[in-house]
């Protein structure tokens, strides 16, 4: 189920994201808090890196840091603005500055790489939509230095902008793939090699013509080309990471294109 950021208290999480001190932080009263609300985030964020985004919830954060759900209301209102501040808070990690002594390329490349490491280690964060982008420093930085990377060229800021969400986008398409990898033998209480052992013979049994009507997949399945070298889970996560490379190169091909002209 996808969710939506950006569903809580509009000025209350804008504070949050961008530490805008209120009033009651101007003017605290009674004993010293017995936490912060970095330490909600970074407990909410734990939780979502090891048990899925799915286990997050005020309760559960609450447990982590050994108080009530009600605890916690004090210094975020609600799960709404937690989201939000969970997903600008692991933005930031990619507040990266690259170095383009060897050309764009090299330094997009980079970048692209650690975008994709960034969502194999929050791949919780695909399960929030970015129709609604969280406005808050993460999201800015993750638009700011890619575009740093092309100040050199003579792209105008509007294609910079484009190339930055073209290749930001084929990324996270990519990622997808393998959180979603992960995540279904655990959800589906099957493992891969299982379910692709059931599937195949079923097809057998069931569509005993199916070379015969769709020869282009069946002379690629001659040549190997659907068998597992390794477990299918090592296999396809490995599939996807040739064809993120293959297409990322494919990617700054076209760029590299596109600025020659």
């Amino acid at each position: 189920m996808v969710t939506y950021a950006g569903q809580g208290d509009p000025r209350r999480t804008m504070e949050l994201l961008w530490g805008v001190p209120t009033a009651a932080d101007a003017t605290p009263r009674g004993p010293r808090p017995a936490f912060t609300v970095d330490d909600i985030v970074t407990a909410a964020t734990d939780i979502a890196d090891t048990e899925g985004f799915d286990a997050v919830s005020m309760r559960s954060v609450g447990e982590r840091l050994g108080r009530t759900a009600m605890a916690l209301y004090t210094y975020v209102p609600s799960k709404a603005e937690l989201v939000d501040l969970m997903l600008d808070r692991v933005l930031r990690e990619l507040d990266i500055t690259y170095d383009v002594a060897n050309g764009w390329r090299a330094a997009a490349r980079r970048w692209a790489l650690d975008l994709w490491e960034f969502y194999l280690r929050h791949p919780w964060v695909h399960q929030i939509s970015s129709a609604r982008p969280v406005l808050g420093p993460g999201s800015y930085l993750t638009m700011e230095r890619p575009a740093e990377l092309f100040a050199s060229t003579d792209l105008n800021a509007a294609d910079v902008m484009k190339i930055v969400g073209t290749v930001s986008g084929f990324v996270a398409g990519m990622t997808r793939q393998i959180a979603e990898l992960r995540e279904a033998t655990r959800a589906v209480g099957q493992t891969e090699m299982d379910w692709w052992t059931t599937q195949s013979e079923l097809i057998a049994e069931l569509v005993p013509d199916v070379d015969a009507r769709f020869p282009r997949l069946a002379a690629a399945n001659a040549e190997g080309a659907f068998d597992f070298e390794h477990e299918p889970e090592q296999y396809l996560e490995q599939e996807a990471r040739n064809g993120f490379e293959f297409g990322l190169e494919r990617l700054l091909d076209g760029i590299e294109a596109y600025l020659s002209r």
